[in-house]
């Protein structure tokens, strides 16, 4: 049981040394990278749905 206790109180000491981001900067990072996922999901789905009816196109043939 004490390493259980020696474990977290390393942690707390660690998290301590971490250099958190501003309110701010994890905001726009965040709407950045939601932005870019749904970037690239139209950017996937286009090709997808592109190919599709490319492969309907030679199959019907």
């Amino acid at each position: 049981m004490n390493k259980v206790f020696d474990f977290f109180s390393s942690v707390k000491v660690e998290l301590s040394k971490v250099t958190w981001p501003k309110p701010e900067l994890t905001v726009r990072l965040t709407v950045i990278v939601i932005l870019v996922t749904v970037v690239v999901g139209f950017f996937l789905g286009g090709i997808d749905f592109l190919l599709t009816k490319l492969l309907e196109l030679i199959l019907s043939k």
